[in-house]
């Protein structure tokens, strides 16, 4: 059962991963094309039969019509449009001069669906890259402090004390304070690992030392030592392999976190901006009362948040099920 929890899970998250990294395939438009004549029109409705009650071999969608400029948007019946698979590199989309706004659009009239999985990127890439980042840190930092003890251990466990004293939300804010008033994305993407990453290696530290700090005693690396092996040696061939369990479920709670990490700085202004989507600045666009009732598919990136976070967080439960298992002493 376990198995089976294990894989659905995994199968998930890839299926998510891969909408999100192929965006330039599943999404029918670039995350900036713009479609001026329909700012906030509704989602659209996929059918199958028309009107009149005919079914169609394909999937259609009807034109747009709106009774005034900035009045209600309706279907205009007299015109569809067969929705197309395989087009211009993309896997579906319709004949100009449909469009095809499965979650509504924008106040720029951009598809919301489009932005969402390319919004994906950014979020999900900074979760990943911060948590590397963090892991790294921390499996170097347990791995010394753990290995040599000592004034080592001592220096880097009250330098993680330190790091977790420090308010690192106005230290990001003080640093945003420093840089110019538009910065590029790359630049706002690479501050946003390294203030995220660089802020969680302390409990991957902690727990690393504690594994290293029992695994330096144990027999095999004892023999090991006896015999003359080096210290690198004895890091790399006897005790690193014991952190990976660690590392591996600590990467599983720390890549959700830093995605909603990133999701809650971009909301706040501090993260990519546009008109590079992220989850974090296409939700700041609905934080305005009238827009939030009036177009509530604006609220799109945070749902689509919630599946991912959830099967990272199932994963890291189930992981953490196995690691318990198996630290258990059998008689």
């Amino acid at each position: 059962m376990k198995h089976m929890k294990l894989r659905l899970t995994l199968a998930a998250l890839a299926v998510l991963h891969a909408l999100v990294v192929f965006a330039a395939f599943f999404a029918p438009y670039d995350y900036a094309e713009q479609h001026r004549d329909y700012p906030f029109a509704p989602p659209a409705h996929v059918r199958w039969r028309d009107a009149a009650g005919r079914f169609h071999a394909r999937p259609f969608v009807y034109g747009i019509a709106q009774d005034s400029p900035g009045g209600d948007y309706g279907e205009d019946r007299g015109r569809f449009y067969p929705i197309d698979f395989f087009v211009r590199g993309r896997l579906f989309g319709v004949p100009a001069p449909g469009v095809l706004f499965l979650w509504g659009s924008d106040g720029l009239g951009r598809d919301v669906f489009s932005r969402v999985l390319y919004g994906g990127q950014v979020s999900l890439l900074t979760g990943l890259v911060a948590a590397f980042l963090s892991l790294a840190l921390g499996l170097v930092c347990g791995t010394l402090a753990g290995f040599h003890g000592g004034w080592v251990d001592r220096l880097l466990m009250r330098g993680a004390e330190l790091f977790l004293a420090l308010p690192w939300l106005y230290l990001l804010l003080a640093v945003r304070a420093f840089l110019p008033l538009h910065i590029s994305t790359a630049q706002a993407f690479f501050l946003l690992v390294a203030i995220i990453g660089t802020v969680g290696w302390v409990r991957p530290a902690r727990m690393v030392r504690g594994v290293v700090l029992s695994a330096r005693e144990r027999g095999f690396v004892l023999a090991a030592r006896g015999f003359g092996a080096s210290s690198g040696y004895l890091i790399r061939r006897h005790i690193l392999p014991l952190t990976w369990s660690v590392i591996l479920t600590q990467a599983t709670v720390l890549i959700p976190r830093y995605i909603l990490a990133e999701v809650t700085l971009s909301f706040l202004g501090l993260g990519v901006g546009e008109p590079v989507p992220s989850w974090g600045n296409m939700l700041a666009e609905a934080r305005q009362y009238h827009t939030l009732i009036s177009h509530p598919w604006m609220l799109a990136p945070g749902l689509a948040l919630i599946p991912l976070l959830l099967g990272y967080l199932i994963l890291a439960d189930i992981l953490l099920e196995r690691t318990g298992s198996e630290s258990k002493p059998t008689y």
